[in-house]
């Protein structure tokens, strides 16, 4: 009797939308312990181990991920809101960010350019169709702004939420040896190349260094963005 119940009970809350919520909630409190255990291990980014985490859970239970989607698209709406309050620190570095105004829109200019034809170059290189060139131009940019650029452009949408999250996560563990080998100490300099180039995901990890640091990755995600969402559709027609 008690197998019976048990399944009558999971049938019950994987019908739920509360179960990817609910799933999603779980899976990044314990992936955020195991980082905080860690010492904050750029190997052991929360983003990526929650993504493990759903995925065997999925696999494990055979759940489709549209139904899993039912409850989790409510945090993802708030990427939204959250995307927006990100300005917020901003405020507090708004005369540093006068003064450093020319040389943040050439850095702008500059990695924007390299991430979009860089990767375009390479797929082209490796043989890749058109629809998979289209998915990867908007990888540095955060994932509901690239969802649109690719789906205006030709790209597969779906492809290219994959390429986002995994650049994001790349850009993540990388950095900080990166900027070790590079002599980049400057937490501004170091703060604008990871919002640059890993968008929201890196734009957390560097709120986790300083709120310095932080702020002007929000700003190099957020102008990134808009410059992509921009200009890449109209270069490409």
């Amino acid at each position: 009797m008690k197998p019976m119940l048990i399944t009558d009970t999971w049938v019950y809350l994987s019908a739920s939308p509360l179960l990817g919520l609910t799933l999603t909630l779980v899976a990044y409190q314990l992936a955020f312990w195991l980082f905080k255990r860690s010492g904050q291990r750029a190997w052991a980014n929360p983003v990526l181990i929650a993504i493990l985490i759903i995925t065997l859970f999925l696999t494990a239970t055979k759940t489709p991920y549209p139904r899993y989607f039912e409850g989790a698209q409510f945090v993802h709406f708030l990427l939204g809101p959250a995307t927006v309050a990100l300005a917020v620190p901003l405020f507090a570095y708004w005369s540093r960010l006068r003064r450093m105004a020319f040389p943040l829109v050439v850095a702008l200019l500059a990695g924007s350019a390299t991430a979009v034809f860089s990767a375009m170059a390479i797929a082209r290189v490796l043989g890749a169709s058109l629809e998979t060139i289209f998915s990867l131009a908007p990888k540095s940019v955060t994932t509901p702004i690239a969802m649109g650029i690719a789906e205006q452009i030709g790209g597969l949408p779906s492809l290219t939420a994959v390429l986002v999250v995994l650049t994001g996560i790349l850009g993540t563990i990388g950095f900080p040896t990166l900027f070790r080998a590079l002599g980049v100490r400057d937490q501004a300099a170091q703060g604008f190349a990871v919002g640059l180039a890993a968008h929201g995901l890196g734009t957390a990890r560097a709120f986790l260094v300083s709120e310095e640091m932080g702020a002007f990755a929000a700003l190099a995600m957020g102008l990134n963005g808009l410059l992509t969402a921009v200009l890449l559709p109209l270069l490409l027609r």
